[in-house]
């Protein structure tokens, strides 16, 4: 499981610059893989850290969640999107252990859709939702990944 966070700070969103194989790149918000028997809150919180040097205390219920299902490539992912509630610190990069997060900034509205663009449709679609309609609780976001390479794969939202 991937679990990420949305951090706030005067309307803007906390985005991060992944340096990805090949050199690409791109945003999203800080967060990883949760190791396996460790509370997801507990990885969050460690992966924000490694990411951004920002110390989360407090997050919020899970704001959305995603499962991209992948079955002609072989993968499956499911990613819980929750809010900081309470944080403390500066942005520090350099701490990342899989040496993948190279840039951080915090996005205004229009900035967001910006970074975004280029994401992969379970990435910014979600995001760009919230953002708009800024509810509470918890919703659910679907896709199906159809082909056997990304570069040609065709993305289906299925809820």
């Amino acid at each position: 499981m991937v679990a990420s966070g949305v951090i706030e700070q005067a309307g803007a969103v906390l985005l991060v610059e992944n340096l990805r194989r090949h050199g690409a790149r791109d945003w999203s918000t800080p967060g990883g893989v949760v190791e396996i028997g460790e509370d997801p809150l507990v990885g969050l919180t460690r992966e924000v850290a490694e990411e951004t040097g920002l110390a989360v205390s407090l997050w919020s219920e899970p704001l959305y969640r995603v499962t991209t299902v992948a079955a002609d490539m072989g993968w499956h992912l499911d990613v819980v999107v929750h809010r900081a509630l309470a944080w403390a610190g500066e942005v520090i990069l350099g701490n990342d252990p899989d040496g993948i997060v190279v840039g951080a900034q915090f996005c205004a509205p229009e900035t967001l859709r910006e970074r975004l663009q280029g994401t992969a449709q379970w990435v910014h679609e979600p995001m760009l939702a919230w953002a708009s309609d800024g509810w509470t609780g918890t919703r659910t976001f679907g896709y199906t990944v159809t082909g056997a390479d990304r570069a040609t794969s065709t993305v289906t939202r299925t809820r």
